[in-house]
């Protein structure tokens, strides 16, 4: 089942025409597509050490190229500023083989992706995350703010489509209540300047292994923006007792953490009707942080 109108339909024998067509020197490197809850890409491994990713909505090419373009350097960027690996930017391929849009080439990051080993009860996991985020922030913003395009800004400009949400999750969600909470936090205040973030840690963004975090995924949005923005980490990906570490490693203060609250609660209403019958994981994640934030 589709979980967008139009959705781009990516058969792996399509994937092998382009990467044989575009990359010769990977001819003879198998080609095979990765399992994956997540909603922008189709992902395939080209080999051991490489992955293919393929987007699923349709669009201008050219404006979509410029979107690979902007995450190959986001990818740039992040590689190595933190001791956790991330994914490298290789190639950028052409559309063809009935295929319409650019792709995009990067390096494979080994690791359990977080909707397969919960790392939730884990304070090594919570450290690790703080550790990450805190890397991310000393980045540094070069003087850049917060683009406009998506979370990050002011949590006002999302009223609107939270809303719309809420309204589509009458009978699956508790709406009086999050419609309550979701009041009472938009109106909170933002009294620091932006810093980086990764801009969307969801468990399908997070590898683990041994109880630690072993790598981050889809690094592209990363870029300057609320400095609440990544804690929404908190909640997608940890129970009370972690959560209260990765906060104190990151030194939060009320009115920091309670926005992390509110970009966690406008995500996660996003995710539990549309995908309620295109993508069940991905609803379901989303209703588990709507637990958390509501339990808090």
């Amino acid at each position: 089942m589709q979980m967008h109108a139009g959705q781009l339909d990516v058969p792996g024998e399509t994937v092998r025409r382009l990467v044989d067509a575009q990359f010769p020197q990977w001819r003879g490197l198998p080609v095979r597509p990765v399992a994956s809850e997540g909603t922008v890409n189709a992902i395939f491994r080209v080999g051991d050490g490489l992955t293919a990713r393929f987007p699923l909505v349709p669009g201008d090419p050219g404006e979509i190229r410029a979107d690979l373009e902007a995450e190959a350097a986001a990818a740039g960027l992040l590689a190595g500023r933190t001791r956790f690996p991330t994914p490298e930017p290789v190639a950028i391929g052409e559309p063809g083989a009935g295929y319409p849009l650019p792709w995009s080439v990067q390096t494979w990051i080994s690791g359990t992706v977080a909707t397969a080993s919960d790392p939730g009860k884990s304070a090594k996991f919570a450290s690790d995350l703080a550790e990450f985020i805190r890397g991310v922030r000393a980045i540094g913003t070069g003087g850049r703010t917060f683009s406009g395009r998506g979370r990050g800004g002011d949590l006002r400009a999302h009223a609107e489509g939270t809303e719309t949400d809420l309204r589509n999750s009458e009978g699956l969600l508790d709406v009086p209540r999050l419609r309550g909470l979701w009041l009472d936090l938009i109106s909170l205040p933002r009294r620091s300047p932006d810093v980086m973030n990764h801009g969307d840690l969801m468990p399908g963004n997070v590898l683990v292994s041994g109880g630690g975090l072993a790598g981050v995924l889809d690094v592209g949005g990363l870029g300057p923006a609320d400095p609440a923005l990544d804690l929404v980490g908190a909640w997608h990906l940890l129970e009370s007792g972690p959560r209260q570490v990765l906060r104190d490693e990151l030194g939060c203060d009320d009115l920091e953490w309670e926005r992390g609250r509110a970009w966690a609660l406008e995500q996660s209403l996003g995710l539990v009707a549309y995908y309620a019958e295109t993508n069940p994981g991905m609803s379901r994640i989303g209703r588990r942080t709507l637990d958390r934030l509501l339990a808090a």
